[in-house]
């Protein structure tokens, strides 16, 4: 199986890091996982974090078409920083989200899509942002009844995601366990059978005015200075895995780069 993925932060694994600026996240599970069950994988994970949908298909769905051998499966996610902007579209975001449905029919590429989780219990403006993500998930199933054959995994509406034991300390991405969660609904989907981890007794820091004030400083101001300044945490950064490298079941990681034998 030849397996990539696309997307923003989300699909690149931001908030499960594994140390020196290397982060995992579910699609390198996924991956693993379906090692795991005995499929001989070959996986390359194209997403960077900050990007747009615009950006998503413009500079990630072709490449990954392109691959040498072609992919047999694609996850795919987008939309989310979209809708932390002012003017988001979903009428805009879905069109684009049906081009990358069209071009994998066209090309034969088995798609799965991804909702990411919903973070906006802990962040600001936190209703306005839900409410745009409930629009955007009823234009996702609206495109996805025209669309029989693309698999949907809803982690946007997985209420147990919600927690905050399942996200950073951002509280827009997830944790190592929230990835874990979103990796166990994919194998699902993909017909991995997997059981969903769960917080159970995870404590959760309170929130009080001086972690609060913290929490803006470290997370809110930059996020702000990035828009004043048009800039995005993904600038200068390259896919994780540009090209196939093999997954090893047996160690969880990937083996060799740049190999298209």
């Amino acid at each position: 199986m030849r397996y990539v993925a696309i997307g923003d932060s989300f699909t690149e694994g931001v908030g499960d890091a594994v140390g020196n600026d290397a982060v995992r996240g579910w699609a390198d599970l996924v991956a693993v996982g379906l090692a795991t069950a005995g499929q001989d994988v070959w996986y390359s994970n194209l997403a960077i974090r900050g990007r747009l949908i615009q950006e998503i298909v413009d500079t990630q769905l072709e490449p990954a078409l392109a691959l040498d051998p072609a992919p047999d499966l694609m996850t795919f996610n987008g939309g989310g920083n979209d809708m932390l902007r002012t003017g988001f579209s979903v009428d805009r975001v879905m069109g684009l989200a049906e081009r990358v449905v069209e071009r994998c029919a066209e090309t034969g590429t088995r798609l799965v899509i991804l909702s990411g989780g919903d973070p906006t219990e802990g962040l600001p403006r936190g209703k306005t942002i839900r409410a745009r993500g409930n629009d955007f998930m009823n234009f996702t199933r609206d495109m996805l009844a025209r669309h029989p054959e693309v698999a949907f995994v809803d982690n946007f509406s997985d209420e147990e995601l919600r927690d905050g034991a399942y996200w950073a300390a951002d509280r827009l991405h997830l944790n190592a366990l929230g990835h874990a969660r979103v990796a166990a609904r994919v194998l699902t989907a993909l017909g991995v059978e997997t059981p969903l981890p769960r917080a159970d007794d995870a404590v959760v820091a309170k929130r009080d005015i001086l972690t609060e004030a913290k929490y803006v400083g470290a997370f809110v101001l930059p996020w702000i200075a990035r828009r004043i300044t048009r800039t995005s945490s993904g600038d200068g950064r390259q896919p994780k895995y540009a090209d196939w490298v093999r997954i090893d079941a047996a160690t969880s990681s990937a083996k060799s780069t740049n190999v298209t034998e």
